[in-house]
């Protein structure tokens, strides 16, 4: 109970990435589906934050699909922002498109229509709001995900073999992963940096190498997150040089004069106080096995300091240029967000590290399990942070139980939660294996021959060693005699020289069972399997967590939803009416010329609404008749009558779209209904609408 509430807690954001804030139109003015008695000579635009603008962000196109702006978007203030009209536009309907860069970086675009006089239809079509979708918006997903996976790779990997496995240093596909996270993170920055003009304007590939468009971007906050990220990388791929190159030799090194020093010992029958005398002397002038641990600490502590500084700085290319940095307490948000990234990466990242050290270190190279149970005390000290960070997030991009519930970002950061749930289940259980080990006697020689098949000698995971050296060397001879058996005595003899084919499976044969023993040295220990189980099953959740923690980056916070439903609440209060129903009988005194008329209006509120009309004969039946027309007047504002005419669709059915309701209030509604060429009446009703 203890760690699933550990784990609904801690939701708030074990996937690598950080929630955003999207920028939301709060208000306008004309307001949208107002109607107004002459043409504004403005058109200003109220975003619930700041955002960025350029010459076309704003358009207004008249009732014929004619732009009649100027073009030059102004700053208002008060996260407001305005285009003029040109003078003399006529009557009719007016469409307003936006499309605009929020503070935290994500585009926002929409459309919306006021009247002037009174509606009318409208031919404009609303220009297709490519920035943020299309290829380009995928592609520049795709990279931001790749930009945290390689973040987590290269951030949390180094720092697992700094503070849990420092032999890991010198393990051939731990290097591979970090490098690999290293180049990851370097090309998905490069193509956010390129990709970005487009994503935020035209959304067409064809312009993402146009140079305009990228001088463009190093001007924004984000370009200069990206160029920061980018020189941050070239420091960091120094320290890589450094930890792969003198560190790790330093590493091995020290092995080598160990098993020097016990060779030594070995050939002169000495005793262990006697080797380790000769072992300590030799020439003054070398340097002592104290300066030599003393280098070694300084150098693991300058690793420590530079690397911190460098993946605190990679952390910050983010919080500073996407949501941290704009919307409530930005001052306390991003020195809490870059916390949040970097216990993610050492827990996801150390994971990922942990995973290729059970599955692809050699036998001669195994971690130790006291290193699995540092990473263990480590991951814990992330999930706490993580914790902490996560609560103050959730509570700024959600705050409120609706939001969290009744918004696609809500319901996002739900799903979110149960991920996590699962992936600290996991750990628990990873964390048993650990402590499985830790707790396993010492095999005995007889154990371990029995246990590897071939008598490799190999130590269990739980005294902290590798494979015994004799062991594996005589393990290597037998191997070599095994094959040998196997071949000619011809070309075994002498190595296969005298048959170059028969030598050259020979090779293949050695290199063979050198992988099994291999394989069988990794696997002889059960609490090793165990753990390999469930660290793989780790990495798997961590991944469709990252998956959705990055979607999760594109959709609107919850706290922002709301914000604008308010707004736009306080701006029309009676704007909020449920869909509207009216039977009038009608008869037009002709042959077949009664019946009933039914006409619904949908959502029955100020804007656009959908309306159907249904007429039936005598007998209840769908009933097809020549003509309807319909026709709305609010007297108390002599606005109307406005006219509607909808499209025939079926049997005693007609329907229209997109008719405008100006305004709150008691509207007189008449239809008229042609049953043949000279019969026709008009029937009404009142009805509130808004």
């Amino acid at each position: 109970m203890p760690l699933l509430l550990l784990a609904t807690v801690a939701a708030v954001l074990v996937g690598a990435v950080p929630v955003s804030a999207h920028a939301a139109l709060t208000g306008s003015d004309p307001q949208q589906g107002s109607v107004v008695q002459e043409a504004p000579s403005q058109i200003s635009l109220t975003f619930s934050e700041k955002v960025a603008t350029s010459d076309g962000s704003v358009r207004v196109y008249d009732p014929k699909g004619k732009q009649v702006d100027t073009g030059d978007v102004a700053d208002l203030g008060g996260n407001s922002y305005g285009v003029k009209l040109r003078p003399g536009q006529p009557d009719g309907t007016f469409t307003v498109t936006y499309q605009v860069v929020s503070a935290d970086s994500h585009p926002v675009s929409g459309a919306f229509t006021f009247s002037v006089g009174a509606p009318s239809k409208t031919t404009v079509p609303v220009p297709g709001q490519e920035a943020g979708g299309g290829v380009v918006g995928g592609l520049y997903g795709f990279a931001r995900y790749l930009s945290y996976a390689g973040f987590i790779l290269l951030v949390g990997g180094a720092a697992f073999v700094l503070a849990c496995w420092q032999r890991g240093a010198g393990v051939r596909p731990v290097q591979r992963l970090v490098v690999s996270g290293w180049l990851t993170l370097a090309v998905a920055t490069l193509a956010m940096l390129l990709l970005r003009g487009s994503y935020t304007g035209s959304g067409k590939l064809g312009d993402v190498f146009d140079l305009d468009l990228l001088s463009d971007v190093l001007q924004t906050k984000t370009g200069a997150a990206l160029i920061s990220r980018l020189l941050l990388l070239a420091a960091a791929a120094l320290f890589i040089a450094v930890l792969f190159g003198a560190y790790a030799r330093r590493d091995e090194d020290d092995d080598e004069d160990d098993e020097g020093v016990v060779a030594d010992g070995a050939e002169t029958g000495g005793t262990e106080t006697d080797r380790t005398e000769e072992a300590s002397a030799g020439d003054d002038d070398e340097p002592s096995d104290a300066d030599d641990g003393s280098y070694q600490r300084d150098l693991t502590f300058g690793l420590a300091i530079g690397g911190g500084v460098v993946a605190a700085g990679l952390a910050a290319s983010w919080a500073m240029a996407e949501h941290a940095s704009t919307g409530l307490q930005a001052g306390l948000a991003m020195p809490l967000d870059i916390l949040h990234l970097l216990a993610v990466a050492a827990w996801l990242g150390g994971l990922a590290t942990l995973l290729v050290a059970l599955f692809r270190a050699p036998a001669d190279a195994q971690i130790e399990t006291a290193a699995v149970r540092r990473f263990s005390r480590v991951a814990f000290g992330s999930v706490l942070v993580l914790t902490a960070t996560g609560i103050y997030q959730s509570w700024r991009q959600v705050g409120t139980w609706s939001a969290l519930t009744g918004t696609s970002y809500g319901q996002l950061l739900l799903v979110k939660i149960g991920l996590v749930a699962v992936l600290v289940g996991i750990a628990w259980i990873s964390r048993r294996w650990t402590t499985q080990l830790a707790e396993a006697p010492v095999a005995t020689g007889e154990g371990r021959e029995k246990a590897t098949g071939d008598g490799a000698g190999a130590s269990t995971v739980g005294d902290g060693a590798g494979a015994s050296a004799d062991a594996v060397g005589d393990d290597a001879d037998a191997s070599a005699g095994t094959a040998g058996d196997g071949a000619s005595a011809g070309a075994v003899g002498d190595d296969g020289r005298d048959d170059p084919e028969r030598a050259a499976q020979l090779a293949r044969q050695r290199v063979a069972m050198a992988t099994a023993r291999e394989k069988r040295l990794r696997d002889a220990d059960p609490g090793r399997r165990g753990l390999r189980r469930s660290v793989l099953a780790e990495a798997a959740v961590a991944v469709v967590l990252l998956a959705v923690t990055t979607a999760l980056t594109s959709t609107e916070p919850g706290r922002t939803v709301e914000e604008a439903k308010a707004a736009n609440a306080a701006v029309a209060p009676d704007t909020q009416s449920g869909a509207l129903a009216l039977d009038m009988s009608f008869d037009t005194g002709g042959k077949n010329g009664k019946g009933v008329v039914r006409l619904e209006i949908d959502p029955a509120r100020v804007g656009a609404n959908e309306m159907h009309v249904y007429v039936q004969g005598p007998d209840g039946k769908a009933h097809d008749i020549p003509e309807v027309k319909v026709a709305v007047t609010l007297e108390a504002k002599d606005i109307g009558p406005l006219p509607v005419v909808p499209d025939h669709i079926a049997t005693g059915h007609w329907t229209a779209d997109g008719v405008q309701i100006p305004m709150a209030g008691d509207w007189n509604i008449e239809v008229t209904v042609r049953t043949s060429d000279i019969d026709q009446v008009t029937v009404s009703k009142n009805a509130k609408i808004g």
